[in-house]
């Protein structure tokens, strides 16, 4: 009974270093990125009542749960005036956004408790119809993870203002994600954020 406690109390300390290490990470990244500022806490919230109304616990839930808190990590290493930047960006600046998943990626797989992790990050803009990169993967080839944080990422994306636009409306937003199924996202997944849409307002606005 005692190495059973012994041994939970490790468990529970290495979850919280775990948990530390995550909102160091994030929290480099939006003293950065004044414009993502909270965005990384956003996604990660709705992904993680997403998953547990789709059934998802346990190991799974959590590994994609920390993905969607680390899916921009990367834009640390974007220049600073890309990512600061108070118009459209160009086409060169535009390649340069689209290393971010790579850059990401690269990081996390560093760590070995971080690999799997990684590779959901690396995929979170690939699209179900192939169009996306950084490999241009279409349907299931995507990690599910990876098809569910890019939804979340979306919505936060069209709540969030930005220098050259205001927040779109809630309503907007939905049809957007409803006609982007099948195309953009997974159908399946867009379907179930649709049957819980009202949710989304409430949990990360």
């Amino acid at each position: 009974m005692v190495e059973i406690t012994k041994e939970m109390t490790r468990n529970k300390i290495n979850i919280m270093m775990y948990h530390d290490i995550i909102e160091c990470l994030t929290e480099a990244l939006e003293a950065k990125d004044i414009y993502t500022k909270g965005h990384s806490v956003r996604v990660a919230d709705m992904v993680y009542e997403f998953e547990k109304s789709i059934g998802l616990t346990g190991k799974e839930l959590e590994k994609i749960h920390i993905a969607a808190h680390l899916h921009d990590i990367g834009k640390i290493g974007i220049p600073d005036y890309i990512l600061r930047k108070k118009g459209k960006l160009n086409a060169i600046e535009w390649e340069w956004i689209k290393k971010h998943p790579k850059i990401s990626s690269d990081i996390l797989s560093k760590s070995w408790v971080l690999k799997d992790i990684s590779n959901i990050v690396l995929h979170h803009h690939e699209r179900w119809d192939g169009k996306g990169y950084p490999h241009g993967i279409s349907g299931e080839d995507i990690p599910f993870g990876s098809r569910i944080i890019a939804i979340f990422d979306t919505i936060d994306a069209m709540r969030s203002q930005r220098p050259y636009r205001m927040p779109i409306p809630w309503e907007q937003c939905k049809r957007e994600i409803e006609i982007n199924a099948g195309t953009q996202f997974d159908p399946y997944l867009v379907e179930k954020t649709l049957s819980n849409w009202d949710k989304w307002k409430k949990v990360a606005y």
